[in-house]
């Protein structure tokens, strides 16, 4: 049986309180996977919106394909334009004029991202999230990361172990590469000390 009452100095009230309605977390190796990874990618759950405020310089850097030196100066620092450009014709979204990537921009604690993903979401919870997408970030951030985790068939890594090489693959799975890696590590291992008085790393 979880105790997760031993995490409430290291996992906020408003997440704990909502994960025994996840019925896939059934033990603490599970839950210690799934809570490190949302942490890291949501800022320790104070995030819950992608941030696309990006000016000039990091545009080009991270979006070559979308960016260069004569557009750029039209969407730095302005997020709906980047959304809308960036997510555009993929992931369910239509054209950039349609503003699709800004309204299915990434939410919730491992952000969801496309109109795509918000209509399997919907039907998962059962609440028209693509009607209202802000559903997902108000009221469903760690809902909408367990479906992510479902639909991405990641409990089944989470159940293979406690060890570095179980949380890079999961890490690669979400991020796509081993961004974090290190935070994700150390709060594994510091939720799994806690829940089970075991430590590790």
């Amino acid at each position: 049986m979880l105790k997760i009452e031993k995490l409430s100095k290291l996992v906020p009230e408003r997440v704990l309180s909502k994960i025994a309605d996840i019925k896939r977390i059934d033990d603490d190796l599970i839950l210690c996977h799934f809570l490190s990874q949302c942490a890291h990618e949501s800022m320790n759950f104070a995030v819950v919106t992608e941030n696309l405020n990006y000016g000039e310089k990091a545009l080009l850097k991270i979006f070559p394909k979308y960016f260069n030196e004569k557009n750029v100066v039209n969407y730095a620092r302005r997020p709906e334009r980047i959304a809308n450009r960036i997510y555009a014709d993929r992931l369910g979204n239509g054209p950039e004029s349609s503003g699709d990537g800004y309204k299915y921009r990434g939410r919730g604690y491992i952000q969801i991202t496309g109109k795509d993903n918000y209509t399997a979401f919907s039907e998962y919870i059962g609440k028209n999230c693509v009607a209202y997408p802000e559903y997902v970030s108000i009221r469903y951030p760690l809902e909408s990361a367990a479906w992510f985790f479902t639909a991405n068939n990641l409990w089944r890594i989470c159940e293979q172990g406690a060890h570095i090489d179980i949380i890079e693959t999961l890490t690669k799975r979400i991020n796509g590469g081993l961004n974090g890696i290190e935070d994700r590590k150390n709060l594994f291992y510091k939720y799994y000390e806690a829940l089970t008085g075991r430590k590790i790393g």
